[in-house]
């Protein structure tokens, strides 16, 4: 095996692994639970001015 075959395969294997971590964060990210925890995420840079305001 010679190194320039060694380097193909590597690249095509990085480039799967990188594929499946980008659909495992879509994953991650539309599912269903996970819209209460973006809501609050949301309103965290205002819960400062509530503190000082309210």
């Amino acid at each position: 095996m010679t190194f320039e075959s060694l380097l193909e395969h590597a690249s095509s294997v990085m480039t799967l692994l990188s594929f499946l971590c980008f659909l495992g964060i879509l994953v991650w990210a539309f599912s269903p639970g996970r819209g209460a925890d973006f809501d609050a995420a949301a309103k965290l840079p205002f819960a400062d001015e509530e503190s000082r305001h309210g």
